[in-house]
């Protein structure tokens, strides 16, 4: 049973009434509760919360108004979406593994309700600004995403010192015009107390045009990962043609499985063990610049060419061992 702490009315401070008991059922990670409300309501004519329901307070710290579902229930799937990726039919398996009683579309609802939440929680220009006056400065990043071509591009603007999200806008447009408002909000929304001392970006001419005009004297510096993307470019062009390469003199694989297909003998294995490594190699791709796939690829097939060599001489002495011996028993 919940009963309301504070028995003022929060609008005029006259005393409140008891009013009615209600009742709410919510579905948590502990299985179902069942919740009995003191409901109380103010009299006083002329306050503006006259006859209106005023609920406990320690209601809104186990659920939404209107939901039949805890706050745990809700938190765990925002963990399991964002945290690991995991899909709603995996979201809904989870939850009916710790037996909460679960439907797919109510899953989907959930991640809905999260999402506000969470939008909130960014949105909070209050919070936001008394965070960023102890830090006293941030370093904005600001890139697009657009889904496909002829859609809205989604600028987001980031404090890199921070992490937090300061804007988020879908525009149709992506030049100087449209651009340059977003970064005098910004500017706008933080106050006098914080100092925009540099902006970090792709560098596109855009970008640099609109951080220009709406932020004069600021420095404008490339992102470190475009920057090693486009220093890397050379490199990565060769050790993608040496890639396609070594992939030419290992071409055979496939033919060699297909000639052992029915085989059951020790060799048979070896080999096809053999061809499912070089197969193994030609698949695991790197992720440049800072992983050469080509490179990776030459490492790998080196560690396997040693190895199948060694069982290459092993079996041919094997073989004439046994030919001697053979031929021994034969005098």
């Amino acid at each position: 049973m919940l009963s309301c702490e504070r028995l003022e009315c929060p609008a005029c401070g006259s005393r409140t009434w008891l009013a009615y008991h209600n009742d709410r059922c919510l579905v948590t990670l502990d299985g179902p509760v069942r919740l009995v409300l003191k409901v109380r309501r103010c009299h006083n004519p002329e306050c503006v919360l006259y006859r209106r329901p005023y609920r406990p307070e320690a209601e809104g710290a186990l659920a939404l108004p209107k939901s039949s579902f805890g706050l745990d229930v809700l938190a765990l799937v925002g963990v399991l979406r964002y945290a690991e990726h995991q899909s709603v039919p995996e979201l809904h398996a989870q939850l009916k593994g710790r037996g909460v009683e679960v439907s797919e579309r109510q899953v989907t609802n959930l991640l809905y309700r999260y999402e506000e939440l969470l939008s909130l929680r960014l949105t909070d220009q209050a919070r936001l600004r008394e965070k960023l006056e102890v830090q006293g400065r941030v370093i904005l990043a600001l890139d697009g995403l657009q889904p496909d071509v002829g859609h809205e591009v989604l600028w987001v603007v980031r404090d890199c010192l921070s992490g937090e999200v300061l804007l988020a806008r879908a525009l149709l447009g992506s030049g100087e015009a449209e651009l340059a408002p977003l970064l005098t909000e910004v500017k706008a929304g933080l106050g006098e107390k914080v100092q925009i001392v540099a902006v970090i970006s792709d560098g596109q001419r855009s970008i640099r045009n609109a951080v220009k005009s709406a932020l004069p004297g600021v420095p404008h510096q490339l992102c470190q990962y475009h920057y090693l993307k486009e220093a890397a470019l050379p490199i990565f062009e060769a050790d993608r043609h040496a890639k396609v390469a070594l992939k030419k003199q290992v071409r055979g694989v496939r033919k060699i499985e297909r000639a052992l297909e029915g085989q059951t003998d020790e060799q048979a294995q070896a080999v096809r063990d053999y061809a499912l490594a070089v197969r193994a190699a030609l698949t695991d791709d790197g992720r440049p610049p800072l992983a050469a796939s080509g490179l990776k690829l030459r490492d790998r097939l080196a560690a396997v060419a040693p190895s199948a060599g060694r069982a290459l001489e092993a079996g041919q002495k094997g073989g004439r061992s046994a030919r001697r011996s053979s031929n021994s028993t034969r005098s």
